[in-house]
């Protein structure tokens, strides 16, 4: 019923079931506006994945490196159905100072080794690679680039003539600006609503995964005591506020996350044939 209403809403925004625009987010089933070319966009999150590998260096720590990789790997088919035409590539950057972590379409995931001073072990690192990811598979920033293309034409109209007329000017500098990865750029913070969806979605993904989502609210706790003890506040923080609000809706979500780990745990278990 939540997601018809929210289709309906979408529909009445957007005036026409033959106008794109309406995308239902996976696993929560909202339905939201998208004005922005997705082609476009992992065109250019590609380009601005390059450009961070060109402008922080790649981690040689082999343990790292493998834990990121088989976490993703796990992840990555997990999400397959909501990702289809991912290539997926994990990067642990050599960024010892920041703690932060981000996905970008197309599958391009990073990150910044000052996240492992909070990060204890698999399911932990997994909370956040998942949510990441997940604001990629719901699209927030398909969606925040669309609200403000309706502001900045004047509405949806001129929105999707915009688009309609292919004057997107999304760049790959663009991109990274609105992850905040540009030195002196704070990045354009997502929603409260878009963090606690990306927690919710997430959950899921990393319990669908196998991993324990228990350990998830342990990392928003880290997060907080990690900030309290910094004259700066974590990169992670400036587009991740954490907040009580969001750990408890984690753990009014965790029997529903617990049922998923234990329903994919039985699917995937090997059967004996006699």
């Amino acid at each position: 019923m939540k997601s018809s209403v929210g289709l309906a809403v979408c529909l009445l925004t957007v005036g026409s079931l033959f106008l794109p625009g309406c995308y239902e987010v996976p696993v929560t089933g909202r339905s939201a506006v998208n004005l922005v070319d997705d082609k476009d966009v992992t065109k250019q999150s590609i380009a601005a994945f390059e450009e961070m590998k060109r402008q922080y260096r790649p981690s040689y720590d082999k343990e790292r490196i493998a834990q990121l990789q088989r976490i993703g790997d796990r992840i990555s088919k997990v999400v397959f159905w909501d990702m289809p035409d991912a290539d997926w590539e994990f990067v642990v950057f050599d960024v010892p100072n920041q703690i932060n972590a981000f996905a970008m379409g197309g599958g391009k995931v990073g990150v910044f080794s000052g996240l492992y001073k909070i990060v204890e072990n698999d399911d932990q690192l997994a909370s956040v690679i998942a949510h990441e990811i997940a604001h990629v598979t719901a699209k927030h920033i398909h969606e925040q680039l669309s609200q403000e293309m309706m502001v900045n034409t004047g509405g949806l109209v001129g929105g999707v003539a915009l688009m309609g007329a292919g004057a997107n000017v999304l760049t790959s500098q663009g991109i990274m600006n609105i992850y905040g990865l540009t030195a002196g750029v704070s990045g354009l913070a997502f929603s409260r609503k878009h963090e606690k969806e990306a927690d919710y979605i997430g959950l899921m993904y990393m319990a669908r995964a196998g991993y324990n989502p228990e350990e998830a609210p342990k990392v928003l706790d880290k997060l907080d005591a990690e900030s309290a003890s910094m004259p700066a506040q974590p990169a992670f923080l400036s587009t991740h506020p954490s907040n009580p609000e969001r750990i408890t809706a984690l753990l009014d979500a965790m029997p529903k996350a617990l049922k998923a780990r234990e329903q994919a745990a039985i699917q995937n278990k090997p059967v004996l044939v006699k």
